[in-house]
């Protein structure tokens, strides 16, 4: 036989095993010899027998029996597996194999008459100890003659049987490290299974209203493991099905894995779904309940169900009882909700590893068999016979509630879920409609009763196209809510602020020298020429025959320049009202005093006789120095200014286990360096820690982080988990709010030199490597996040950017994709990163909306009015429905407008003024009802104020106007009724030719008007002007 037997993992395992025995606890105590027998019979999954066979042999031997004494072990099987175990049978040379008892190997006949070889194996079992039991499993009975020939020997011989499969059990339920990562591996594809194809499934089937049984949905999953998509890169062949899948919903719910899915259609309610998966022998198993649109106390009695299964996770350590971990949990359910005590399931879980369900270390109160370190629990709890209030038909009347997960037992910690599936209200729940449109599915329910399918699908289709129709004005009718909302909130928080005053900080005051003595004593001084005290950024300089000292931070800046036989040398200092730039402060401590503007020197560049140098030598060096101390001094203040503000971060928890995710081979941006490094991202306690190849270490704790993305690589060069921080933290001199760490999937640069070719072999195999590299990647990363959501506890949470939702926009030089995530508008590909968080958003304007413009621009306004507003750039104008659809369902106002607005000067106007601001309307000026329509009304209205006014006050006013005024009165009012009368008639819907007779009509009458007009003007220039020559248009603006 070719197959290869894991010696070192036998000797490990028969020395537990006999260790074990000797110490006679239990029924090991009770027995002489140990006799594992196994037959043929495809129909048993799960025996004991073949259990140990798998686990000290890591394959099952079929018609083979084995006997295990106290000072030898005998094997009967046939040739080829005789073969097989003399792997272990001959020790020579292996020093594992001290003081494991030596191997007999019998082969077993064709003729089925073994009879020499039993008499040799009961000698055996007489020889051991006393020789008068023998230790069996019980239930393990497998039909053939040959097993009922060795069984009736046994029983001929006389020996006691005693059944020790709970004490084996025992023994091999502590898995070594090789069998943990067996485990580990088997939860991971069926947390894969369940996410990728059960999860989205059921969502397809409730999108679509489809109806589907469970058994067909059962044997669908069953079908999704041969696909390799969803195995993480497992051999097919290696992974197989614990046991059916079992769905249920629609009232009928048995929270057992004993049961089968039924042939009932599910239900759209608490759907329960139980799955493990089977890896290389060892198990798992994964159980969810999905809800669709629970209500509210469906939702409280979930929420209380992952509560009783963290404090069923806290009991289960190395050293505890079985039974106190179980009471604990009864008495925590007793205390927080007694009234569900006799809905919970009767046991908790069960022991886990070759063999599914271990029967002997079930989670009950009976049980008294301690937790070990390194067993491999399936915890399963839930709440059966639940009566939904709100249930109105009999599937909806009753539900059931049902979690699970696999775990491993630790030392000291809380046990650890090996299958770490959301399983929070937000990732299980379905929701799809409110309350309006339940009062809609019921009238569609009756209609099916009565009328059969052709009218509930009439009535969808009605429903549905009345939806589309009305679906902007329920947009329109949202977006009013939140402007109201808006200012009454935005009003509230100002006043709160108030009481805030800001301190606007005062330039720094340099001072060189607190007292007389520090001055230095140097020559040059004494001698009136231009001194710098490096020491203390000083530099000495003569003024009118004193030597004063100016600290380097007042000098603005310094320039030198030679006329003729004289050198110039011309100090421009810092005054108020000079601009001091963006990174200076403009407010001096003292800004009434007497300042100096500039201070021009000249030297000589003749060299007089007897003089050493030239005496424009000094000017040259002070010119030299100063822009040395000034560029030192420049360069430190740079540095503090960057640490300022930095709040002090806790120091990293560094956790020294192994097993910590971890990635390799990430680049990090921005840069620690000139030069991008590599370098690994560890996840440890309390953060992380990036360590670059070169031993730069950058810390991110976990509670800095304010937006944790992960940015797949589908459709993009790199994959990227980029963090967005609530403070800057400090690393390569700068301050950073954006850290992301990064790698490469493809060829970012292409060689067009190369000669391109369709179907060209290294082409279709390099694109193979990168499809297989980007799946690699992208299973890496998701295991990463998946372990570091599970390390703290789901208080992190990586959002995923929805592709789908994105749009172009250019929010800094370049356009980029903007995608939207749960919480925050995000471009994480390009440098510098954009990040915005939708809490901190007060409102969205889009900007240059018109028809004939291909581009608008969006800008987004905090709920902080001292930040400033951040513009994107250049969306495209296909892009605006779907943003204001997104934008809608994120409860964000948004207006629009034909202008762009200069958003620093009303800013300034609002922080200024905040009270008036929001008398005047607040953020209502933006609204396109105040800005279009109602703003030509108002301009409208004014102009008919201004033009007929017939109270008497302002007849005086009237009749000193001249005859001008008269004119242009009427024919603005002209031009006002023409335009009204204008939008009435496209209001009414009439037809070209009824349009043209109206028209003539309209030209007729305007010549009518205009000689009534010049006749009435000039009898009305001695009275009032303008009052009857416009009442006509008046009324007809009425009509």
């Amino acid at each position: 036989m070719a197959v290869n037997l894991d010696k070192e993992a036998y000797y490990r395992r028969i020395k537990r095993l006999y260790g074990n025995w000797k110490k006679g606890e239990d029924e090991f105590g009770k027995v002489d010899a140990i006799v594992v027998s196994v037959g043929v019979d495809e129909e048993i999954v799960y025996a004991k027998s073949t259990a140990i066979q798998t686990w000290l042999f890591g394959y099952e031997l079929t018609d083979t029996i084995m006997v295990f004494c106290e000072t030898k072990i005998i094997f009967l099987a046939s040739k080829k597996k005789v073969d097989f175990l003399k792997q272990v049978a001959i020790t020579k040379g292996n020093e594992n194999a001290n003081g494991v008892p030596p191997i007999t190997l019998l082969t077993r006949e064709k003729n089925e008459s073994n009879k020499a070889n039993f008499d040799k194996m009961i000698e055996a079992i007489r020889g051991s100890k006393e020789g008068k039991t023998v230790g069996i499993f019980s239930k393990d009975k497998f039909p053939g003659d040959y097993m009922k020939s060795w069984n009736d020997t046994i029983t001929a011989d006389g020996l006691a049987k005693v059944d020790i499969s709970a004490v084996v059990a025992y023994t091999i339920a502590v898995k070594e490290d090789g069998e943990l990562s067996l485990m580990k591996k088997a939860a991971a594809i069926t947390s894969e299974v369940y996410s990728k194809f059960f999860k989205e499934r059921v969502m397809e089937i409730v999108d679509a209203d489809e109806k589907v049984r469970h058994s067909k949905l059962a044997e669908s999953v069953e079908k999704a493991i041969e696909e390799k998509k969803y195995l993480g890169g497992a051999d097919p062949s290696t992974v197989e099905m614990c046991y059916p899948p079992i769905i249920q919903s629609g009232g009928n719910y048995s929270l057992k894995f004993s049961v089968v899915s039924d042939k009932n259609h599910m239900h759209f309610g608490a759907i329960t779904c139980a799955m493990g998966i089977r890896y290389k022998s060892y198990c798992s198993n994964l159980v969810r309940t999905l809800m669709v649109d629970p209500p509210q106390e469906m939702q409280d009695n979930y929420n209380f169900l992952l509560q009783v299964e963290e404090e069923l996770l806290k009991h289960l350590k190395h050293g505890v009882k079985i039974s106190e971990a179980y009471n604990a949990v009864q008495e925590y359910v007793k205390k927080e909700k007694s009234d569900l005590v006799a809905k919970l399931t009767k046991n908790l879980g069960f022991a886990m590893g070759i063999e599914f369900r271990e029967g002997s270390l079930v989670l009950n109160s009976k049980n008294q068999y301690k937790l070990k370190k390194g067993m491999v629990l399936s915890v399963s709890l839930g709440f059966a016979d639940l009566v939904n209030k709100d249930g109105k038909k009999d599937e909806q009347k009753k539900y059931a509630l049902f979690i699970g997960d696999t775990i491993q037992i630790n030392e000291e910690d809380a046990a650890t879920i090996l299958t770490p599936v959301k399983k929070k209200i937000k990732n299980v729940g379905i929701f799809l409609k409110n309350d309006d449109e339940d009062d809609e599915e019921e009238e569609g329910d009756d209609a099916e009763e009565l009328l059969g399918k052709g009218a509930r699908s009439a009535a969808l289709l009605a429903d549905r196209t009345r939806n589309e129709m009305t679906a902007e004005e329920k947009r329109r009718a949202h977006q009013k809510e939140l402007a109201n909302h808006l200012n009454e909130e935005a009003k509230r928080r100002l006043t709160e602020r108030q009481g805030e005053n800001q301190i606007q900080k005062a330039r720094k005051s340099n001072v060189s020298y607190k007292n007389v003595s520090q001055m230095p004593r140097d020559k040059d001084i004494r001698e009136m020429k231009i001194f710098i005290d490096k020491k203390y950024e000083t530099v000495v300089m003569p003024v009118f025959g004193i030597a004063t000292p100016f600290h380097i931070a007042t000098i603005k800046n310094i320039s030198m320049s030679v006329e003729g036989d004289y050198t110039y040398l011309r100090i421009n200092f810092y005054v108020p009202g000079s601009s001091l730039g963006r990174q200076e402060g403009n407010i001096f401590p003292n800004p009434d005093a007497t300042f100096v503007k500039e201070i021009t020197y000249r030297a000589s560049n003749l060299k007089a006789p007897g003089d050493p140098s030239v005496p424009s030598t000094n000017l040259q060096n002070a010119f030299r120095i100063i822009k040395e101390v000034q560029k030192r001094y420049k360069t430190r203040e740079a540095e503090e200014k960057e640490k300022e503000g930095i709040v002090k971060q806790d120091s990293l928890v560094i956790n020294l286990n192994r097993s910590n995710p971890k990635l390799k081979d990430l680049y990090i941006r921005p840069n620690i360096a000139q030069k991008r490094m590599q370098g690994s991202l560890e996840a440890h306690t309390n953060g992380f820690r990036f360590t670059s190849v070169r031993g730069d270490k950058v810390d991110i704790l976990y509670n800095n982080i304010k937006h944790a993305i992960f940015q797949p690589c589908d459709g993009e060069m790199i994959i990227v988990l980029h963090f967005h921080l609530k403070n800057a933290i400090m690393f390569g001199k700068r301050r950073h709010t954006d850290v992301q760490f990064y790698t490469e999937v493809g060829e970012i640069t292409t060689d067009l030199g190369k000669h391109q070719h369709m179907h060209d072999r290294d082409d279709l195999y390099a694109e193979q490597m990168e499809r297989e590299m980007r799946h690699k990647l992208k299973s890496a990363f998701k295991n990463f996040i998946e372990k570091v959501e599970t390390l703290t506890k789901e208080e992190l949470e990586f959002e995923v950017p929805f592709r789908d939702l994105g749009f172009q926009g250019a929010p800094y030089r370049s356009t980029c994709l903007l995608q939207p995530t749960s919480g925050s508008l995000v471009n994480t590909t390009e440098w510098p990163p954009f990040v915005v968080t939708l809490d901190e958003v007060e409102l969205v304007h889009f900007e240059r909306v018109q028809f004939h413009l291909k581009n608008f621009d969006v800008v987004i306004v905090y709920k902080d009015y001292n930040k400033k507003v951040t513009m994107i750039n250049a969306v495209p104008v296909n892009s605006l429905d779907p943003i204001k659809e997104w934008l809608n369902s994120c409860d964000i106002k948004y207006t629009e407008g034909v202008q762009s607005l200069n958003w620093t000067k009303i800013m300034k106007t609002i922080v200024d003024d905040p009270e008036g601001f929001f008398e005047q309307g607040g953020w209502s000026f933006l609204d396109p009802e105040g800005e279009g329509d109602g703003a030509e009304e108002d301009s409208e209205s004014e102009m008919e104020d201004e033009t007929f006014n017939p109270s008497g006050d302002d007849d005086e006013e009237q009749e000193e106007e001249d005859s001008d005024e008269d004119y242009s009165s009427d024919t603005e009012d002209s031009n006002f009724s023409g335009e009204e009368s204008e939008g009435s008639e496209e209001e009414s819907g009439k037809d070209w030719d009824e349009l043209e007779e109206e028209a003539r009509k309209a030209d007729r009458e305007s010549q009518y008007v205009e000689d009534d007009t010049t006749t009435s003007s000039n009898k009305k220039r001695k009275s009032r002007p303008s009052a009857p020559s416009s009442a006509p248009s008046k009324k007809k603006r009425r009509s």
